[in-house]
């Protein structure tokens, strides 16, 4: 082996010395073509576990081991134990640069399928993680224009680093598989926080045609019901201005702010792309903002919500955004949570107008969106409620994703670079 092929990797068990080197999948795996399977075969009660290629975006992971769909197909390509499964076709390069390692046999697999069956001295668990941290390499070879296609005949030209201890292999796959699990763990917590807040959403307001909760705070039991209002009753609704009135060509480096859709979607207010003067500011003053308002998407992803934060950019919104000025007795959390019931969600957006790109009904429609308004105190304490409940749920996503970025660094060190 020359010196060129030789590879080590920056972070190693220190029971391992031996030098990686660089080789092509063909040395390390047989490539397939997944069989005529399609989408249209699935049936929830079919006698034969199966797999079509969208699932490997949208249900698994580097390694498979529960399958959760059925055919009635038998006949077709069927997995073996080791099997590392790739899509071959999608929109973007990307998703073809994803693996997923199966530990099932005769599990019927789809089209739009690579099927990468390992020689017997590989851990296929270990080489799924390797190419998911091969990306790069993957990418170069992927072809095609609107749809991006990966076949055999190009997989096994791929370039990757190996070791051929299959001890160290299967040390790096529990490694990650033990990381994958908590990461797991925690992805379930969060999805028992999220179920949580919406039972409890669904239960501290009424629903539709009631006047009463079905779960309401001792205090508040006897307070009777709540007053129907519409939203012109509770806020001052401002829609941003016309389009030409914030041209790219007026923008400056610097100055007042200009909040778009994604700070109402994202409810992120810690960058901002475009910035006016002051002299447009005062001409656009109407459509300012001040710390309590209430933005509202109004275009393309609609009816998400946000509060504009105490220490906000003095700024104004564009034309995709709606303003809300909640006025005396209400309170502006309560309000926006209230607007992010189910209920409410499906009365505003229900009559949305436009083609390709939707766009909420005007001003004068959203006015007359019937809300149930307790009073001023159970709005507080229920506000109190959802909020300390999302501070546990931005928590948990906070750690969900500093453990992703351990992964892909751990990855980074345990996998030497082949360039």
């Amino acid at each position: 082996m020359s010196k060129k092929n030789k590879r080590i990797p920056e972070l190693r068990f220190p029971e391992f010395s031996e030098n990686w080197e660089i080789s092509s999948v063909s040395d390390i795996c047989d490539v397939y073509r997944g069989g005529t399977f399609s989408k249209a075969d699935m049936d929830d009660n079919g006698s034969e576990p199966c797999i079509h290629y969208g699932e490997l975006f949208t249900k698994y992971n580097e390694v498979i081991s529960d399958i959760y769909s059925k055919t009635n197909k038998s006949e077709g390509f069927k997995s073996e134990v080791g099997d590392i499964l790739m899509p071959s076709s999608d929109v973007t390069p990307d998703g073809l640069a994803k693996a997923s390692a199966i530990m099932l046999d005769n599990v019927v697999l789809g089209g739009d399928m690579n099927i990468l069956r390992p020689k017997k001295s590989y851990n296929s668990i270990f080489l799924s993680y390797l190419l998911n941290h091969s990306k790069r390499e993957i990418i170069k070879l992927v072809s095609g224009t609107t749809v991006k296609h990966i076949y055999p005949s190009q997989i096994i030209t791929c370039q990757l680093p190996i070791v051929n201890n299959k001890s160290e292999q299967q040390k790096i796959a529990s490694c990650l598989s033990s990381l994958d699990d908590l990461i797991e763990s925690h992805n379930q917590k969060l999805d028992l926080l999220k179920a949580h807040k919406k039972g409890l959403m669904q239960n501290l307001f009424p629903q539709q045609g009631e006047k009463v909760p079905k779960l309401r705070f001792k205090e508040f039991e006897k307070d009777g019901e709540w007053e129907e209002k519409s939203l012109d009753e509770v806020c001052k609704l401002v829609r941003g201005p016309f389009g030409g009135e914030l041209k790219k060509e007026i923008f400056v480096k610097e100055g007042y702010a200009v909040y778009e859709q994604s700070h109402a979607i994202y409810s992120d207010f810690s960058s901002f792309r475009y910035y006016i003067d002051e002299d447009k500011f005062s001409e656009l003053k109407r459509f300012s903002v001040k710390s309590g308002d209430l933005i509202m998407s109004c275009s393309g992803t609609m009816g998400k919500f946000a509060i504009i934060p105490q220490d906000y950019k003095n700024g104004v919104i564009n034309q995709a955004l709606l303003k809300l000025t909640v006025k005396k007795g209400y309170d502006n959390l309560f309000i926006k949570i209230t607007l992010e019931t189910e209920n409410n969600q499906n009365n505003l957006l229900s009559q949305s107008a436009g083609g390709a790109i939707k766009n909420v009904v005007s001003v004068s429609q959203i006015k007359e969106l019937r809300l149930q308004i307790p009073s001023i105190n159970e709005q507080q304490k229920i506000a109190s409620c959802l909020s300390a409940l999302d501070e546990l749920i931005t928590e948990q996503a906070k750690k969900i994703e500093q453990l992703k970025q351990h992964k892909k660094g751990l990855m980074q060190g345990l996998f030497p670079k082949i360039d």
